[in-house]
C-alpha cells in the first residue's frame, strides 16, 4: 500500500505518524514493569509441577529464611479472595481465584508466592519451596469428541435432507483442526500494586483497565472506588491481556499484607500456562451444491477444548450464518474438557479458527466441482444476512474478491496442481474470504479547550500499540482545526471517564461518537463565550451566526481564516478551560440495532513457493483487500493489517503448543522451541482499504480492523499449498512431513 503524502491530506483517512512514536523509540514511554515505586518489593509465584491432583504439603520454612525474603504466601495466610458474580458484567477467563483450595487443575497453576527485596531473591526463594502432591493422570489429548450434547448456534432449512439428497460428486464432508496457540508478545504480563491502607493502585499490562478495576475490586472484596488502574503503554496483547489473570490479585494481596508496593512480572515460561491461549478446535464441514456451484446445504459442527472449571466458548461459527448464501444451514458447538489452563481470546477469537475450516472446505468443494475458487465465493454472495433476515449495513465482499483477484493477477492462475513455476520453484496460489463482527461499547470522553491555544481529550481506554493515541487526536483536530501537536491525549487511567476495552476491534468505533459529542459540546461553549463575553469581538452576535474551524472563531459570513484564534476569546474572558462531555452506549442498545447486520470483510490472495528437492515452503506474496468502513489513519491501519498477516503466517505454518501427556506441561514453553514468524518469514504485502464509511455505528462510518486482517489468512495459505503440492492440509500447522508425502508436480 502506498501511503499518502503529508501535503493537504485529510485529518480523517490521512497518513499520520503515531504521536506516541517519539516516546517509544527514545525509551521514554513507561511500560508497566518500568514503574519503580519507593520501597517496592518483588514477587515470584510458585507453580505446580503436576497437571492434575492435589497439593498435600507445602514446606515454605527454608524459603522464608532466605536472604531478603519478606513473606511466603499460600492459601493459609494470604487472605481471602472472592469470585466474580455470575451475572456481573465484569469479565475474567479464569474464574477460580488463586489459592482457593488444594486442587491442581493444570500444570503451572499458582500454589504459593514469594515476596522479597529483589527479583533475584524472590526467584531463588520460590525455587526453594518444597511441594508434595497426590497426582492423577492429566488428560491433554489433542483428539476430541463432544462431552456434551451439541448446542445449535444458528440454523435454517433442512440441512440433513439437503445433504443426503446431494450426489457424492456435489458434496464434501471433511474435518479440520487447529491447535493450541500461545500468546507471546514481547512484553511479559506484569503488575505493580500499591496499597495505602484503604485504596489500591494497580499499574497493569491490561487491554481493559475499566474491566480490570471491576474485577480487582470484586475479587479483593472492596468498593470499586477504592481501586485505580493505570496503563500508559502496552507491549502488545493480542487478546491475552484483555482480561485479568491471577498474578494481579497476588500482587495486590501482597501489597496489602506488607503495606509496601509489590511488582510481579511473570516469566516467559509462565506465559505458556498462566495467562491464556487460543484453544484447539475440531470442525466437521459438510457442504453440498448444485453443478454450477450454488450451495444447497452448509453444515459446521465444531468442538473446542475447555479447561476443567471454565466455560469460555470458542465461537467458531461466528461468521458462518451470514458469510455465504445457502437455504439450508446449521452450526453446532460442543466442548471437550482437558486438564489444561484456561483459554482466552486471541486475535479474531472463534471466527479465525472457524474461517480456517469454512474457507478450506469452500476451496475443496470448488476444486471438486471444477469451479474457480473465487468464482464459487462470488456465486454464493448473499443479498442479506440470511441468519437474521436483515440487510447488511454495508457489505463489499464482492469488491474485495474481484479487486483482490485483479491486483494479484488471479486470471493468470492455472488450475492444475503444481502447474505453475518460477525461477525453478513450484508456485501455488490460494484465496480466502473473511469477516469479523463490528460493534460499539459504552464510552465516555471529555474534550477541553485551554486558554493557551491547546486542547485535551481524555477517556479511560488504552493504546495497546494500535494507534489509539493518534486517532483520538485526529478526531478532535478534524472537528476543531487545532493542530495535532497542540492536542494532548490522556488515556490509561481509571480516574478518567470510563472508556472501552481494546478487544474485538471495537475501540475506534466506540470512541468516535463519544469524542464527537464531547468536541461538539465544547465548541458550543466556546461559541457561546464568544457571543456573550465582554471584550469579545463577537459580543452580542447570535451564537448560530458563529462558526469554529482551523482553531478560529469566525462569523459565518466570512472565511475561517479571517476569524479569531480561540485562545484570544478565552483569555479576555478570564477562562482557562472549557470542557465538553460525550457519552455513547453499546451498539446493541441502539433502537435499530436488530434491523441491520454490521460486519467487516476481507479477501486475501496468497502465493507460496515450494522447492520439493529441499522441502522448502515459503509464503512469498500476499494481496489483501479490506472492507473495514472508514479508515481513520492510513498508516496505523496498514500497520494493523500487515501485523495480522504476519500473525496468520505463524498460524498456518509454525505455531502449536505441545503438552507432555505425563505431567501436562507445555513442552515448547520458550521462544527457542515455540516457533513464530520472523522477519525472514514475512512475505511481500499489498494491502488495499476499500474505505466505504458505515454509518450504522458512528458518525465517521468507522469499524475496527484489528481482527479482520487475520481472518482468512491461514486457509488462503493452505489453499495455496494444495495448489503447489497437491497436499490438502486440514490440520494446522502445515508440517513439512505432510508435504514430503507429495509426489511432486506433474
Amino acid at each position: 500500500m502506498q501511503l499518502a503524502s503529508k501535503k493537504a491530506q485529510p485529518l480523517i483517512g490521512g497518513d499520520f505518524q503515531r504521536i506516541d512514536g517519539p516516546l517509544k523509540v527514545s525509551g521514554l514511554a513507561t511500560y508497566t514493569s518500568d514503574f519503580i515505586l519507593p520501597g517496592m518489593l518483588y514477587a515470584m509465584p510458585v507453580c505446580a509441577t503436576i497437571g492434575k491432583g492435589r497439593v498435600t504439603r507445602l514446606d515454605t520454612a527454608a524459603a522464608a529464611k532466605m536472604p531478603g525474603v519478606k513473606a511466603v504466601y499460600t492459601r493459609e495466610n494470604i487472605g481471602k479472595f472472592y469470585r466474580v458474580g455470575f451475572a456481573s458484567d465484569a469479565r475474567i477467563d479464569e474464574k477460580r481465584p488463586p489459592f482457593e483450595d488444594d486442587t491442581v487443575y493444570y500444570y503451572g497453576q499458582y500454589i504459593a508466592v514469594v515476596v522479597a527485596n529483589t527479583f533475584e531473591q524472590a526467584t531463588a526463594a520460590s525455587a526453594a519451596v518444597k511441594v508434595s502432591y497426590s497426582t492423577s493422570q492429566p488428560d491433554v489429548r489433542t483428539e476430541m469428541s463432544a462431552e456434551n450434547t451439541p448446542s445449535v448456534d444458528t440454523q435454517r432449512g433442512d440441512v440433513d435432507t439437503a445433504f443426503a439428497n446431494a450426489p457424492d460428486a456435489l458434496k464434501l464432508d471433511q474435518t479440520y483442526t487447529t491447535p493450541i496457540e500461545t500468546h507471546n508478545p514481547i512484553e511479559l504480563h506484569a503488575t505493580v500494586a500499591a496499597f495505602d491502607g484503604t485504596n489500591y493502585t494497580f499499574y497493569e499490562t491490561s487491554q481493559s483497565i475499566v474491566n480490570q478495576r471491576q474485577v480487582m475490586a470484586l475479587m479483593l472484596g472492596v468498593p470499586e472506588d477504592q481501586v485505580r488502574v493505570i496503563m500508559k503503554y502496552l507491549g502488545s496483547g493480542f487478546g491475552g491481556k484483555l482480561f485479568p489473570w491471577s498474578h494481579s490479585l497476588l500482587a495486590g494481596a501482597a501489597a496489602r499484607n506488607l503495606q509496601r508496593p509489590v511488582k510481579l512480572v511473570v516469566t516467559r515460561e509462565m506465559m505458556f500456562h498462566n495467562v491464556g491461549h487460543r484453544t484447539s478446535t475440531q470442525q466437521r464441514m459438510r457442504l453440498s451444491a448444485t453443478p454450477d456451484g450454488r450451495f444447497t446445504s452448509f453444515q459446521q459442527d465444531y468442538i473446542y477444548q475447555a479447561a476443567r472449571q471454565e466455560t469460555r466458548k470458542e465461537n467458531c461459527g461466528e461468521a458462518t450464518g451470514y458469510l455465504y448464501s445457502s437455504p439450508n444451514l446449521r452450526v453446532t458447538a460442543a466442548l471437550a474438557r482437558r486438564d489444561i489452563a484456561p483459554s482466552t481470546s486471541m486475535r479474531g477469537p472463534g471466527a479465525v479458527p472457524g474461517l480456517f475450516a469454512i474457507e478450506s472446505a469452500v476451496d475443496e468443494l470448488a476444486i471438486k466441482l471444477n469451479v474457480d475458487p473465487v468464482r464459487l465465493r462470488l456465486i454464493n454472495e448473499p443479498a442479506m444476512d440470511e441468519s437474521r433476515n436483515v440487510p447488511f449495513s454495508s457489505r463489499h465482499l464482492k469488491e474485495c474478491l474481484t479487486l483482490g483477484a485483479d491486483k494479484f493477477g488471479w486470471s493468470n492462475r492455472t488450475a492444475s496442481v503444481g502447474s505453475m513455476r518460477r525461477d525453478g520453484l513450484v508456485v501455488g496460489w490460494g484465496a480466502a474470504a473473511g469477516s469479523w463482527a463490528a460493534r460499539r461499547l459504552p464510552t465516555e470522553a471529555i474534550v477541553e479547550l485551554h486558554g493557551d491555544g491547546t486542547a485535551r481529550v481524555a477517556t479511560a481506554t488504552q493504546d495497546i500499540g494500535t494507534g489509539t493515541y493518534t486517532i483520538l487526536a485526529q478526531m478532535v483536530s478534524n472537528l476543531t482545526g487545532i493542530a495535532l501537536n497542540k492536542i494532548s491525549v490522556v488515556i490509561g487511567d481509571t480516574r478518567l471517564p470510563p472508556g472501552p476495552l481494546s478487544g474485538g476491534s471495537m475501540v475506534t468505533a466506540s470512541l468516535v461518537p463519544a469524542v464527537t459529542q464531547a468536541t461538539q459540546a465544547v465548541i458550543q461553549q466556546l461559541l457561546a463565550t464568544a457571543a456573550g463575553a465582554d471584550n469579545s469581538p463577537f459580543k452580542g452576535q447570535p451564537v448560530e451566526a458563529l462558526g469554529f474551524e482551523q482553531g478560529m472563531v469566525y462569523h459565518k459570513g466570512t472565511s475561517p481564516g479571517a476569524g479569531v484564534p480561540f485562545e484570544r476569546i478565552l483569555a479576555p474572558a478570564q477562562i482557562n478551560i472549557l470542557l465538553g462531555r460525550g457519552r455513547s452506549g453499546a451498539s446493541q442498545a441502539d433502537a435499530d440495532a436488530d434491523k441491520v447486520s454490521i460486519h467487516s470483510y476481507c479477501a486475501h490472495f496468497i502465493e507460496v513457493t515450494w522447492q520439493p528437492e529441499t522441502a522448502r515452503l515459503r509464503v512469498s506474496r500476499v494481496v489483501s483487500v479490506i472492507d473495514g468502513g472508514k479508515i481513520i489513519n492510513a498508516r496505523t491501519g496498514l500497520n494493523q493489517i500487515e501485523g495480522a498477516i504476519v500473525m496468520g503466517v505463524g498460524m498456518a505454518l509454525f505455531e502449536e503448543t505441545h503438552y507432555d501427556s505425563r505431567s501436562g506441561a507445555p513442552l515448547n514453553r520458550n521462544l527457542a522451541d515455540y516457533v513464530m514468524t520472523t522477519h525472514a518469514d514475512s512475505p511481500k504485502m499489498d494491502v488495499t482499504f476499500l474505505d466505504y464509511p458505515d454509518f450504522a455505528l458512528n458518525p465517521l462510518g468507522a469499524r475496527g480492523i484489528g481482527e479482520i486482517g487475520l481472518a482468512g489468512i491461514a486457509p488462503a495459505i493452505t489453499n495455496a499449498v494444495y495448489h503447489a503440492t497437491g497436499v490438502r492440509v486440514r490440520n494446522l500447522p502445515v508440517r513439512i512431513e505432510d508435504l514430503l508425502a507429495a509426489s511432486g508436480p506433474a
